[in-house]
């Protein structure tokens, strides 16, 4: 029933008796309202604290009329891309369009504009000249300062400037949002949207900006590889919510400021967050296009936690949802859970209970509350920190309460796991747990690479920390007598991966019988070191030189070479070996019995 959901038109509004709304939320997805969709999450937040919230999905962004559906709010549009950045959503790592998209009805493809939080803040405001417009989303987080664009080969202004929005929110958004509503719920100067945590501004003037860092402007990075590096450090340096300053960007004659992070929410306020009434599916509307198939692999999951201290350089997580692990409480996760089993079409199985990484529910270390997360040392390279302690222990008691709700028949986990937190006597007890009862016939790990040169610019463990944990997983798989595998993930085409190195990690995969279904054409996304070092070939960390595969016919090959075994590869992997002066070793990989082999079966049957 419509009636479960936000309102979407002004029909919606007029059975709730409303003649405006509070806020409008505007975003690139559709509307699924569910806990793990962001405009979901944050309509049904600010609708819990008392304003009238409505939504406006996949807006039709060639005039202003689907803008103004909903007339103009009280307070704010809010607009966010959807929960993927729109141009990672709309093209390949080759800049090809996609020929689907998982957030759209029917996995229709073109739904939503490249740059779509751009495109719509200016169309909103050409529809309401004098409408508060605040940004959010990962786009917008990601793209909150001059930041190089793979799209167009260039550094780009920060999203607030070609966007002319008021705000933008980075991070999460929640305690962001709320402070936002309540400001501009007030009166005269109560107004002012400057010194929120997690926001982003422009300004004309600093004197009120006390103790902050100034950053090589816009110019100076467009310009100069050796600042943008400098502006990239200065930044990461300052995203630890206890210690962090104002980071100041000059951008022409005006300053893009970039306030402190969040403070990461508490347990009580993630659990409040995850009660909140979602109708948990996608809108009607979507019907008769066969619904939104994206929502399928999220539909019976639980959050259990945000954040991860891993640090991993191609990722944007450190500065999208932090270091600090945020967790739910075992009964929150339990009451989510007992509503999924409540649902008219669960068929029994809880898909996935995890975060970004599915291993780190309730880690913690005991600087985190007082001091924050240490600038000196990263959590767990090279290796886990004596002072960060896993949750294992209320991992596996919350597993078993979960096993034992009425209606639920298995409880898997769906999210990556951190192996090299798995190789140790402290994990054998929740290894053997995982095992026995959580992994759906495959559990995901992400080793990357073979080559411990690429690892270390990945920030990733060593190659022998890898061969440890499968020698290990093999075994106790055999001791509990289950019929389990691995799913490895790797990335080609990684900064400090060239060829003669991918044609290591090709025979490695070979010797062993390894063929990778799961292959990411490493992209340089917006603010993360990996992307500073595909720009400037520079390690900002180090100031040392590194290797970039920038040629697309290399980046071919080098995905070829890791998955040797399809005969559609043969020609780019002979050009690899050609290159390499290595087609002695052409036998090894094509002529291995795994070429060409039935891709229905597991890619590593033979560890």
């Amino acid at each position: 029933m419509t009636k479960d959901f936000l309102p979407v038109s002004k029909n919606d509004m007029r059975d709730r008796g409303w003649d405006e709304l509070d806020v409008i939320i505007v975003t690139g997805d559709a509307y699924v309202d569910h806990p793990s969709y962001g405009a979901a999450l944050i309509g049904r937040l600010l609708e819990s604290k008392g304003y009238k919230v409505g939504i406006i999905a996949q807006p039709d962004w060639h005039d202003t009329k689907d803008f103004e559906k909903l007339g103009k709010p009280r307070l704010f549009f809010g607009v966010t891309s959807g929960n993927t950045d729109s141009m990672i959503a709309n093209y390949s790592a080759a800049r090809k369009p996609r020929k689907i998209d998982k957030y759209s009805p029917g996995d229709r493809a073109g739904l939503r504009p490249d740059r779509a939080a751009i495109v719509y803040a200016n169309r909103i405001r050409e529809a309401f000249k004098d409408v508060r417009i605040v940004l959010g989303g990962v786009e917008a987080s990601l793209r909150r300062l001059a930041h190089y664009d793979y799209w167009s080969g260039k550094v780009r202004h920060s999203i607030l400037v070609d966007s002319r929005s008021d705000i933008l929110v980075y991070g999460m958004g929640e305690h962001q949002v709320l402070e936002i509503a309540e400001r501009l719920s007030g009166a005269g100067q109560a107004r002012t949207l400057e010194g929120i945590r997690g926001t982003a501004i422009i300004t004309n003037n600093l004197d009120d900006i006390k103790e902050h860092i100034l950053l090589p402007s816009f110019e100076e990075v467009s310009a100069d590889h050796e600042k943008y590096n400098r502006a990239f450090l200065s930044v990461y340096g300052e995203m630890d919510p206890q210690s962090a300053r104002p980071v100041v960007q000059k951008d022409a004659a005006r300053y893009i400021v970039q306030f402190a992070p969040a403070m990461p929410l508490r347990e009580k306020e993630m659990d409040e967050i995850y009660a909140l009434k979602y109708a948990r599916g996608w809108h009607p509307a979507y019907e008769a296009s066969g619904g939104v198939k994206g929502f399928e692999t999220v539909k019976f999951s639980i959050t259990s936690h945000r954040g991860c201290p891993g640090e991993c350089s191609f990722c944007s997580l450190y500065f999208h949802q932090g270091r600090m692990i945020q967790s739910r409480s075992a009964a929150s996760i339990i009451n989510e859970a007992e509503t999924i089993a409540s649902l008219r079409d669960f068929k029994g199985t809880i898909t996935d209970v995890g975060g970004p990484t599915a291993n780190l529910y309730a880690a913690d270390c005991s600087n985190w509350c007082d001091k924050g997360s240490c600038s000196s040392r990263k959590c767990l390279i090279p290796e886990k920190c004596v002072k960060l302690k896993l949750g294992y222990d209320k991992c596996i008691d919350l597993y078993r309460k979960l096993r034992a709700i009425p209606k639920v028949k298995f409880v898997f986990i769906g999210s990556g796991f951190r192996y090299d937190l798995m190789t140790d006597s402290y994990a054998e007890n929740y290894l053997k747990e995982i095992s026995k009862y959580h992994v759906s016939g495959l559990l995901k790990i992400a080793p990357e690479h073979c080559s411990d040169n690429v690892l270390d610019l990945m920030n990733k463990p060593r190659f022998a920390v890898y061969e440890k944990f499968v020698k290990l997983f093999k075994e106790t798989a055999r001791t509990l007598g289950k019929n389990i595998f691995i799913v490895n993930y790797f990335i080609s085409a990684h900064p400090g991966a060239s060829l003669a190195e991918t044609l290591k990690l090709a025979l490695y995969l070979a010797k062993r019988g390894v063929c990778p279904e799961q292959i990411q054409d490493f992209i340089p996304s917006p603010m993360t070191r990996s992307t500073c070092m595909y720009y400037t070939g520079v390690d900002p960390f180090t100031r040392k030189k590194v290797y970039v595969a920038r040629d697309d016919a290399e980046r071919r090959m080098q995905r070829a070479l890791i998955q040797y075994d399809r005969p559609a590869n043969r020609h780019l992997i002979v050009a690899a070996l050609k290159k390499l002066d290595s087609m002695h070793v052409l036998k090894k990989l094509t002529g291995s019995k795994h070429f060409g082999r039935n891709k229905g079966k597991f890619e590593n049957d033979n560890f």
